[in-house]
């Protein structure tokens, strides 16, 4: 064992844990002051959930070695998941310190299918529906792309932190949920506005501190390789965050700081599979456009077609990891990491196809295992709140608990 690479991975799992708050904050300001509770103990009821969720079975399913579906049950319990390393994962640091890094990312990923459904769903149908999808939906995508025997892995595809396991996976099922359980009343006549924008910021800056865990945790060790993620990652999100706001600016005369936030989120998000693959150079390209892709996902097309991702969960986490796992097969090189593959751009026009055949892969399944466990959990509880539920807000009826005891 190495002792550097066993800090640096235990650090950088507490940074991505710290990640699912962030989002708390991020998307709690962004809800109506009456289902900010709401927003925020469906987040951190997720890093309980999914914990234990994670060490009695999800860690096994999603990561123990099979050819098959999911890894099985071999590691449940953490049966077999030790202090010593496991080599296939990492030779350098405790089985157990790999297996609780990739916790995290088991809780981060279904808290961002909440800007989906937010302000209508009942807690108690989003616990159900959230333990189900852990298991039927995270582990799977897991195993296929991460875990040792998982066919999108041996297939080629490269994901370096999650591009499809979390941002692809999560997104596809946001859609899902936001078609299925319908438009907040009177949405259509008024979108609501956030209610509380330094909570946004907040949240952004949590996430942006977090993510350094997210994508240079994911070398699993204190090497250059981890140094290359974390360049790659700010560079990306500031990047992304300057040229959203030059569209802003260019198409309604201000930028505001709404759309930095939102454009530096999608940045990370679009380099979170490159990041241990990728350059300066095309971090650079991946972060400046993504903006554009997701400003239209959220900003033109959502609009249009008049579906209320209330949140801008698919706008920005979906469309930008699809271009994010289609960049890595774009800017992709060996020079960065000998363990990946050349992109187009360096010999290897390959690549891309495996990278669109394995975001195809996760769009598909993701997006009917996501309806399937919606439909058996609506016809068993019903999914979404009644009407003076929702009138009075998720915060008094779910929770009874208020944010503010007083109005400004």
């Amino acid at each position: 064992m190495d002792t550097g690479d066993t800090a640096w991975v235990m650090a950088s799992a507490a940074l991505v844990l710290l990640m699912t708050p962030g989002l708390a904050f991020f998307y709690g300001g962004m809800v109506r002051r009456k289902n900010i509770l709401s927003v925020l103990m469906q987040c951190f009821f997720i890093m309980c959930l999914a914990t234990v969720i994670w060490v009695v079975c999800g860690y096994s399913l999603a990561f123990a070695p099979s050819e098959g579906f999911w890894g099985g049950f071999g590691w449940a319990m953490l049966n077999g998941v030790g202090l010593e390393p496991y080599a296939d994962y990492s030779a350098t640091i405790p089985h157990q310190a790999f297996m609780v890094f990739q916790g995290m990312f088991a809780i981060i990923t279904p808290a961002l299918i909440i800007g989906a459904f937010a302000e209508r769903m009942k807690f108690s149908s989003f616990v159900v529906f959230t333990t189900i999808w852990l298991v039927l939906v995270y582990s799977p995508v897991c195993h296929w792309v991460w875990g040792l025997g998982g066919f999108l892995r041996n297939m080629g595809a490269l994901d370096f932190a999650g591009g499809a396991v979390v941002h692809i996976n999560a997104g596809i099922a946001a859609i899902v949920t936001a078609l299925m359980i319908g438009r907040r009343k009177n949405a259509e006549k008024h979108i609501p506005s956030p209610h509380n924008l330094p909570f946004v910021a907040l949240g952004t800056g949590l996430l942006w501190f977090g993510w350094f865990g997210f994508n240079a945790g994911s070398a699993l060790g204190a090497n250059g390789l981890a140094v290359n993620a974390f360049v790659v990652t700010n560079t990306a999100a500031a990047a992304a965050g300057l040229s959203w706001a030059i569209i802003e600016w260019v198409r309604n005369g201000k930028p505001t700081l709404f759309g930095v936030a939102s454009g530096a989120v999608a940045g990370l998000v679009a380099i979170t599979p490159a990041a241990g693959f990728v350059n300066v150079s095309g971090a650079l390209a991946i972060g400046l456009s993504v903006s554009l892709f997701c400003y239209l996902a959220a900003v033109i097309v959502k609009p249009l077609l008049k579906y209320d991702d209330a949140l801008d969960a698919f706008g920005v986490h979906c469309v930008g990891g699809i271009w994010g796992a289609i960049a890595t097969g774009l800017f992709a090189t060996t020079t960065v990491n000998p363990a990946g593959a050349d992109g187009l751009f360096y010999g290897n026009p390959g690549l891309v196809w495996i990278q669109i055949k394995a975001v195809l892969i996760t769009v598909v399944y993701s997006g009917v295992a996501t309806f399937l466990i919606y439909k058996l959990v609506d016809v068993l509880m019903g999914m979404r709140v009644s009407v003076k539920e929702e009138d009075v807000g998720l915060d008094l009826t779910q929770h009874h608990e208020r944010a503010y005891t007083m109005l400004e």
